[in-house]
């Protein structure tokens, strides 16, 4: 017996039948399926297509995972950028701490 809901989203597989990569079939007709090279390009395909929550600490965090999983990968001038981003958050983290320290003791022992 079928479903009586129509498909909300062209992707979206009867009986939940999702195993990672089929919802791209469209994009990789004629692609051989075992070739690493059509893996790799369904996988980023399936990556940009993933939705992530916003303004949620899960969102964020997946921001960082995106990011860092970005920086890895990168080579050259684009990975020693990210290696300036990240060493600027860690300054500006350390010097509020720092503020924020010296806020404490000097209200303790004022």
């Amino acid at each position: 017996m079928g479903s009586s809901r129509a498909a909300d989203f062209p992707d979206e597989r009867p009986n939940g039948l999702d195993d990672g990569l089929r919802p791209l079939d469209d994009e990789l007709i004629g692609l051989d399926p075992d070739d690493p090279e059509t893996k790799a390009f369904a996988e980023h395909l399936k990556n940009m297509r993933r939705e992530q929550p916003a303004f949620t600490v899960e969102g964020y965090l997946a921001g960082v995972e995106n990011f860092a999983d970005s920086a890895n990968r990168a080579g050259g001038l684009r990975r020693l950028s990210a290696v300036v981003v990240v060493l600027l958050i860690l300054l500006g983290v350390a010097v509020s701490v720092w503020f924020g320290l010296g806020e404490i003791v000097s209200t303790f022992f004022d």
